[in-house]
């Protein structure tokens, strides 16, 4: 079973150059002899870029439906498969055009395996043509654009020698006002330097749920793991203790008086639980606004003491 591993979610719209950045990024990574795996995801029904991907690589392929949505359940459970059957350094996610690249990290953030990945980070990969004329697309895919540009770690303009240094120049200025802490690098034919995507720090996500822009809500995800049962009455007390900055909680839990395994949800105040027919490991992933870590590790670790 895998353990410390990486995850790269590339992320772009249709046409800006996934696929040609992905297959320099496993070059540089067979090069250094690291072991990494690959899912990529089509809308249709059929491959189209997987050639892109050396045969020696572990490759996962997900057909009709975006992971972001449509799919989700089948990106869980293909990551949990990749990382117990391989051993891994890295996975790298290539995404469809059309994906949200908050929901698709939020499914990569299952309470499943959350705990065996070091990092997961976004890569943007934008075209700057498109971006110029963009007021040529529909609303709907203009606001995914900026979406995929907002939550990025690494932002990568590419496609800029077919612009003036000035377009470019005005262009990065309006998305520093969109994504102010992202890592940018400007490219053509998506080439950027050797690890520059392993350098990146991974940066706290802008809130997608929110319908303003300017509200800037600072996400951090916490990851527990439940060694013992735990009363059920003592944690829903608890949870109506969290405050409203807590946005998400899913996982698993062991309840006492059962000797069965529930999925736990929990979004905007209701829990929800539904019998796992499976084991599973009790991780329990949170996620809101700032998040006091100490202080949710204490009650956690309270409610397992409770005889």
């Amino acid at each position: 079973m895998s353990k410390n591993v990486e995850v790269y979610i590339l992320s772009g719209f249709l046409g800006s150059g996934k696929t040609t950045l992905l297959t320099q990024m496993l070059e540089q990574e067979q090069k250094n002899a690291r072991k990494v795996a690959v899912i990529m995801n089509e809308l249709g029904k059929v491959s189209i870029d997987s050639d892109a991907v050396p045969e020696n690589l572990p490759l996962a392929e997900l057909f009709d439906g975006c992971i972001c949505c449509t799919i989700q359940e089948k990106l869980e459970s293909t990551m949990q498969g990749l990382l117990m059957n391989q051993e891994l350094d890295a996975i790298y996610i290539e995404t469809t055009g059309a994906a949200h690249p908050i929901e698709v990290l939020d499914t990569v953030l299952s309470p499943i395996f959350a705990n065996q990945l070091t990092t997961v980070k976004i890569i943007t990969l934008l075209d700057v043509l498109r971006w110029k004329e963009r007021d040529s697309l529909s609303i709907q895919i203009r606001q995914l654009i900026r979406e995929q540009v907002k939550h990025a770690d690494l932002l990568i303009l590419n496609k800029t020698d077919l612009l003036s240094e000035s377009e470019v120049a005005s262009i990065l200025f309006e998305l520093q006002s969109i994504n102010p802490n992202a890592k940018t690098i400007l490219t053509s034919f998506a080439k950027i330097p050797e690890y520059s995507w392993r350098q990146v720090k991974q940066i706290e996500k802008d809130s997608h749920l929110k319908a303003h822009a300017t509200e800037n809500l600072s996400l951090k995800t916490f990851v527990y793991q439940f060694a013992s049962s735990i009363d059920l009455d003592e944690f829903e007390d608890w949870l109506r203790e969290l405050p409203d900055s807590v946005y998400r909680i899913k996982g698993y839990l062991n309840l006492k008086h059962t000797s069965s395994i529930y999925l736990f949800q929990y979004s905007y105040g209701t829990p929800l639980y539904l019998k796992e027919p499976i084991k599973v490991p009790l991780n329990l992933v949170i996620i809101g606004e700032n998040l006091n870590i100490p202080l949710l590790t204490s009650q956690l670790q309270k409610l397992e003491e409770t005889l």
